[in-house]
């Protein structure tokens, strides 16, 4: 975790109150330690912690910006990852949860992560995932596309190659929460799409941007902290599995091809 931690303590909060859930909270890992709320909720949930801080790892090497945009940013992020895995190592850890992990890091070739996305990444043209993207980005995509509802994935994140934002978002989309509609503020489509439009230089701040920050918090409640630990419940169990590339899940002790599986707080549904 990175920021204030809300979808690793809807994680801590679904094991605290599901009896038999089959993960455990081992090790909290953050980038952030002065920045983060990781050091509090190690403390409230009394769970260990590691931190590694990427902005004091760069400075000590002569960098003041944590970007890839250079071979010598990248290399010092591949150095930066491998202190990691060190870290990690003597944890014995099975697998890892994204709880708003912010580097982009190769530990992910290590060991399966499950990382959280706010949009539907089984919705495609062309072969192509079109609500992938960083931050609003898939939010503001859905609205300006007229969908009428917004869902929150779960995907096994796969290790940085650097062959750029094909790569991003690309893992298998191991469960989605239920749609929730989207809310438009009292704007109308055409409103918001003259407002993309317009946009000439980030960072925005306009009407768009406020109405996908509103459905963006509405959807990290009813869809990030529903979906992410009931699939990371079910991946712990052992329910998902991969087929030739198609995923697959177990069910009543049978393997069954799916989509992907949708998520809410009364039970789950396979998709195909």
């Amino acid at each position: 975790m990175s920021g204030t931690g809300t979808n690793a303590e809807a994680l801590f909060r679904y094991h605290a109150g599901h009896p038999e859930c089959r993960f455990v909270p081992a090790l909290i890992v953050t980038d952030a330690p002065e920045h983060s709320r990781a050091r509090e909720l190690a403390a409230a949930w009394n769970i260990p912690l590691v931190e590694h801080d990427i902005r004091a790892f760069y400075a000590a090497r002569g960098e003041t910006a944590i970007s890839l945009v250079s071979e010598r940013r990248r290399a010092i992020r591949s150095e930066w990852t491998e202190a990691l895995r060190e870290l990690v190592l003597p944890w014995k850890i099975d697998f890892g949860v994204l709880a708003g992990f912010v580097p982009l890091c190769n530990i992910t070739a290590d060991l399966p992560c499950l990382n959280v996305h706010p949009g539907d990444l089984t919705v495609e043209t062309g072969g192509r995932r079109i609500l992938a993207g960083l931050h609003f980005k898939p939010v503001e995509t859905a609205i300006l596309a007229g969908h009428p509802a917004l869902r929150s994935s779960v995907i096994l994140a796969q290790p940085f190659e650097g062959s750029g934002e094909a790569e991003m978002d690309s893992g298998p989309v191991l469960g989605v929460s239920r749609p929730m509609p989207v809310e438009l503020c009292g704007e109308s489509p055409e409103a918001l799409a003259a407002i993309q439009a317009g946009r000439s230089r980030a960072p925005y701040r306009d009407r768009l941007r406020e109405v996908a920050a509103h459905n963006l918090e509405r959807l990290k409640l009813c869809g990030d902290h529903v979906v992410f630990p009931r699939v990371a419940d079910d991946f712990a169990a052992g329910r998902f599995g991969l087929d030739g590339g198609r995923l697959c899940f177990r069910e009543a002790g049978q393997w069954r091809p799916v989509r992907t599986v949708e998520y809410g707080e009364d039970g789950r549904r396979l998709l195909s």
